[in-house]
């Protein structure tokens, strides 16, 4: 297709300088390093890009929604003061504090993607089903948010079209559902058994530490900024839509919506 790959490590960031004047629209989507409280590979991107006179013009940060901490099953708008509990939440924190700033220093519209979790056919938790990991019962559990990955994509392109400079928008669909609900929900349209539901003092026990640290948290996102400011319209607005195509091109033949 014509386009030429420029190989850069963002833990090397001598690797980084090729970068510098190159670039029209930036797109970051890099996770932080595994340790400590601040991104050293944002950082290092960002030095790398200023080391040219010819700035981006814009540059599109995907972040988590994991930076607003536990809300207590609230409704989340992006005005809403962060209060990141996890080690990775409070790097990407980080990462959105340095790119804003730089992005009002320098000129550079930088647009931050607060995104939930991803799914698509080849993301659903369909192998952790098989194996039987449980799930919390409805009156303990944790709301959780998700986006297609599809619908991710054009939200993107949208960002880094018509992004406004240093806004922070949530990518959550229209969805309100907690987590056991989202497993029951893949496992119906599967045909596979649902988990078994469990305390969540049992939770502590039996479910890996990765999915039990997005299980600690609870929060329902807003997404009227990413409907009025970049105009989306959803092609899967809710996760039975999505979970539903993936059924369908599966060969599954995909149970009617509750």
């Amino acid at each position: 297709m014509g386009i030429v790959p420029i190989r850069g490590d963002l833990d090397r960031p001598y690797s980084l300088r090729l970068l510098a004047g190159l670039p029209d629209d930036v797109l970051h989507s890099a996770p932080p390093p595994g340790e400590g409280r601040i991104d050293t590979r944002t950082r290092d991107l960002i030095a790398a890009l200023s080391c040219a006179q010819n700035l981006p013009q814009r540059l599109v940060y995907l972040s988590t929604t994991g930076v607003y901490g536990d809300c207590g099953g609230e409704a989340v708008p992006e005005t809403r003061p962060i209060r990141p509990s996890s080690p990775r939440a409070v790097r990407r924190a980080d990462a959105e504090d340095r790119l804003r700033s730089w992005g009002r220093r320098s000129r550079v519209t930088v647009s931050v993607l607060r995104v939930p979790g991803i799914y698509a056919a080849d993301r659903l938790p369909l192998a952790r089903l098989r194996q039987g990991t449980p799930a919390i019962f409805a009156e303990e559990d944790s709301f959780s948010n998700h986006i297609h990955a599809d619908d991710l994509a054009h939200i993107v392109v949208r960002a880094l079209v018509a992004g406004r400079p240093c806004r922070i928008c949530n990518t959550g669909d229209d969805s309100a559902m907690r987590m056991g609900d989202y497993f029951d929900l893949v496992a119906d349209q599967f045909g596979l058994t649902r988990p078994r539901r469990i305390s969540r003092t049992q939770a502590e026990a039996e479910i890996p530490a990765p999915l039990l640290s997005f299980m600690r948290e609870s929060r329902q996102l807003t997404n009227d900024r990413l409907k009025r400011e970049l105009r989306i319209g959803l092609r899967y607005p809710t996760v039975h839509a999505g979970v539903a195509e993936a059924a369908r091109a599966a060969g599954i033949v995909p149970r009617a919506a509750p």
